[in-house]
């Protein structure tokens, strides 16, 4: 008899054991992310003082991640996946990655146009893709539109990193989605032809290159712009100087807006945690981090932009679907392709 309650209490010390190991398990959250800012681990860190739920992040490009989240499969130990532009939630959702899930704080706090209808992926942050101009070369009227970089006047003057980087193949795709795959192609071959030079290098390249006399306009998006605009450093105080910039078609259907944005995935061991802590990133003082943090637009109404970013007054965003834009996507990619814009 000693033996067997020798044994039980053996048995129920492991299983107390055991269960402390599921819970401490259980609080945490495992996540990829395709974005690589300092205010994205701020608020990881915020979540877990909040919860007491670890945050694991695994940093990478978004194309090995998503790569990684396919090869790993059931055996994956990803909860969420983040990354900027819908392109890639796009991609993420196309690849079967991700799951869908219903959350009130999330349905209500997020605009749908930018989310998922089926919530499978949910925006974060917003980035307008603007255009910066040499202020001695080009007046604003100019360059009202996108749709005004088509104009011959512009050959040798625009400067725009490549094709093949999603930024660029959402706002093709936007363009698909305001006039069709036949005139956006006729657009794309025309602002390929105005290229001052073969694309190199991302969005800051650009714009220090209109500064620098390399072209007259530039394409960005608008945190790019603002973290020039906010450093401290004389020689980029030298270039914001020189430049204006543009939030094209106000007169119209807005400026092409993305997002950064995140989904839970297909497999996550921890569905509750992942979900708590998306609630988390939009909740208002999370808003404040992704605006201050990184200089880009709230999804959630009314949290003021950063300083700098609030200067610039408010634009007129293009209301179409974030699920739209990534829908066009493939066509999007084609387009550049046929139109020899590399």
């Amino acid at each position: 008899m000693r033996f067997i309650r020798f044994g039980l209490g053996t048995m129920v010390f492991v299983l107390g054991l055991w269960a402390m190991a599921v819970h401490a398990s259980a609080q945490e959250v495992n996540v990829y992310s395709a974005r690589h800012y300092k205010s994205d681990q701020l608020l990881f860190d915020a979540f877990t003082k909040q919860t007491g739920i670890k945050v694991n992040v695994i940093e990478g490009d978004v194309g090995p991640l998503l790569q990684r989240l396919q090869s790993e499969g059931r055996n994956s130990p990803a909860d969420l996946f983040i990354t900027a532009d819908v392109g890639n939630l796009w991609r993420a959702e196309e690849a079967g990655v991700l799951q869908p899930v219903k959350s009130a704080v999330l349905d209500e706090t997020i605009p749908a146009h930018l989310r998922d209808p089926n919530g499978q992926w949910y925006g974060l942050s917003q980035r307008a893709r603007i255009l910066v101009y040499n202020k001695e070369k080009v007046q604003p009227a100019e360059i009202a539109t996108y749709e005004s970089l088509a104009d011959p006047k512009w050959k040798g003057r625009i400067l725009v990193r490549t094709s093949s980087h999603v930024y660029n193949q959402s706002l093709i795709a936007s363009m698909i989605a305001a006039h069709g795959p036949e005139k956006t192609e006729q657009w794309v071959r025309a602002v390929a032809a105005n290229l001052a030079r073969p694309p190199k290098g991302g969005d800051t390249d650009q714009i220090k290159a209109v500064a620098a006399g390399e072209g007259d306009v530039a394409i960005s998006n608008s945190y790019y712009f603002a973290r020039l605009a906010s450093s401290d450093k004389p020689e980029d105080k030298a270039v914001v100087a020189k430049l204006g910039i543009v939030f094209p078609n106000q007169g119209d259907r807005g400026t092409h807006v993305n997002i950064s944005g995140a989904g839970v995935t297909k497999y996550a061991p921890h569905r509750d945690s992942a979900i708590k802590l998306l609630e988390f990133l939009v909740a208002p003082e999370s808003q404040k981090v992704f605006a201050e943090g990184n200089n880009e637009y709230p999804v959630r109404s009314g949290v003021p932009a950063a300083a700098v970013v609030a200067s610039w007054g408010s634009f007129k965003g293009d209301p179409v679907g974030a699920a739209t834009i990534g829908k066009f996507q493939p066509d999007a990619v084609k387009i550049a392709d046929r139109a020899g814009w590399r």
